[in-house]
């Protein structure tokens, strides 16, 4: 089973820029038929060290939901990091590119699902945290979320606290165990795991569908990319994560 991974060229008026997206399209895809669609931040990461276009193969072969996957590429560390960040301002002209722009243009450009139920956002570290503020906001447009090693500050905590939306949301977390000391893109070091199970402590008490779990590792790709066949068997498959 092969599908087809391409490039697709994409300017956001929004954030002056112009993306080289990564996109996977399933073996036979045809206009014919819907596709849940999955946007990922990070998103030459998760096509490059998660290997996510063959780990998405494997489960589709399990009988997973016939899916595309959408990687957003970022042009900087830096520029990662404005729009990524939740105390950042440009984080808000993050989220409306990807609501405002690249969704209506990937549903002209693809035959997808128009429900929030058929949209999963995806993320690492910082890429993570923007994925869940964005579906905080518009619960409407994303109901799915798979968070690996999300930055969580007060900030993220007040959103998720101000709003009980995520509690008919999807969704797979995961955190290292060593994640106690990580150096952060600004050159601090900060604890992610405290923060995270805090966040854990919040979301377990009221959502219908959510994963978490701990594993044995850092904030480096090589434990996330592991970790990926889960995250997607949870998300794509009718008769997985049943546990909360």
């Amino acid at each position: 089973m092969n599908g087809t991974i391409k490039k697709l060229t994409f300017y956001s008026k929004i954030l002056h820029h112009t993306f080289d997206l990564h996109v996977y399209l399933p073996p036979h895809y045809s206009r014919l038929y819907t596709y849940h669609i999955a946007i990922t931040q990070d998103g030459r990461d998760y096509f490059q060290f998660g290997k996510i276009a063959r780990k998405i193969e494997d489960i589709l072969e399990e009988g997973a939901e016939e899916t595309i996957v959408v990687g957003i590429p970022y042009p900087s560390v830096q520029q990662r990091r404005k729009w990524y960040h939740p105390d950042s301002a440009d984080s808000k002209s993050y989220i409306q590119f990807l609501v405002k722009e690249l969704l209506p243009f990937l549903e002209d450009t693809y035959k997808t699902s128009n429900l929030s139920y058929g949209r999963t956002l995806m993320g690492d570290s910082l890429g993570a945290t923007i994925s869940l503020l964005a579906a905080l906001k518009y619960p409407h447009s994303f109901a799915r979320l798979i968070m690996h090693s999300p930055f969580v500050n007060d900030t993220v905590l007040q959103a998720a606290q101000r709003t009980n939306v995520w509690r008919s949301f999807e969704m797979y977390h995961t955190v290292g165990t060593e994640e106690t000391r990580v150096e952060t893109t600004d050159g601090n070091i900060q604890d992610f795991l405290k923060p995270n199970r805090t966040l854990h402590e919040l979301l377990q008490k009221g959502c219908d569908r959510y994963h978490y779990h701990e594993f044995r590792g850092g904030h480096l790709w090589k434990y996330w990319e592991k970790d990926l066949p889960d995250a997607l068997r949870f998300m794509f498959t009718n008769d997985a994560g049943k546990e909360s």
